[in-house]
């Protein structure tokens, strides 16, 4: 049998990782890296900060297994239905389980995956485990370490708390953001937003940031209609700077 860490390391900053994580960081023989720089042939900068994570936190130089992450259908004529987008996921992870049942084949050992924030918040590295698990060709014993997430530390940087006394707290994507607020919900985290349309929520409030914990952090707060435009060219300088953007926010209905 072979030991599967799954570890959440937060958003980026090295001080955020947990001691139960670093313990399991320095307790397995190798990590497996999705690495998208053979589309591009630049540096991956999301394998570059995991190196310099682990470097923090390892004594010895850590083994690395990099595999080529495939690339995930996003043209908008192709992934505009909730089943094609569904079906497009679904083809993407399985040509992650295929590259990560060869990286784990090919190497003796417990082996880690570092996982952005907290392993149960909109990442697929458990799902895709579990159903590489039920292929057959490894036994796996999967481990999952949690790690501060992205909306902790949103909620930690704009000082405040995210939802109002005894109310609910809705988290969704930002392509299902409109069904949220259809729904009647009024107090809502956003992740994985390809881009921010906010129209006709010009008077909500918005508490954004990016690339939490990180060098490249930017964040941006107060009513949509008067921070909307600064939040979009910010967005990109962000992303000019660090290569990669990751951005997250909370919305709530003004009273």
């Amino acid at each position: 049998m072979k030991r599967v860490r799954i570890i959440g390391v937060g958003p980026g900053d090295p001080d955020q990782v947990t001691i139960e994580a670093v313990r399991a960081l320095r307790e397995v023989a190798y990590f497996v890296v999705t690495d998208k720089s053979g589309r591009g042939g630049m540096p991956d900068p999301l394998v570059t900060a995991r190196e310099r994570l682990l470097d923090r936190h390892l004594e010895a130089a850590p083994v690395i297994v990099r595999v080529d992450d495939p690339e995930r259908e996003r043209r908008p004529d192709r992934t505009a239905t909730q089943e094609e987008y569904d079906a497009a996921v679904a083809r993407w992870h399985e040509e992650r389980q295929s590259a990560y049942e060869e990286a784990l084949l090919s190497r003796d050992g417990d082996a880690g995956f570092l996982v952005w924030g907290d392993p149960a918040f909109y990442d697929s590295t458990i799902r895709i485990l579990q159903s590489l698990q039920e292929r057959g060709r490894l036994d796996l014993e999967l481990d999952v370490i949690p790690g501060i997430s992205s909306i902790q530390v949103l909620a930690a940087k704009h000082r405040i708390v995210l939802h109002e006394v005894g109310q609910a707290l809705q988290v969704t994507s930002g392509r299902r953001l409109r069904e949220a607020i259809a729904q009647g919900q009024d107090n809502v985290v956003v992740m994985l937003n390809r881009v921010i349309e906010l129209e006709g929520l010009e008077d909500w409030t918005i508490w954004w940031g990016a690339n939490l914990g990180t060098a490249s952090e930017e964040l941006v707060a107060g009513r949509v209609g008067d921070v909307l435009p600064a939040i979009d060219e910010v967005r990109e300088q962000v992303r000019a700077a660090a290569g990669w953007v990751m951005d997250i926010f909370l919305l709530r209905r003004t009273t």
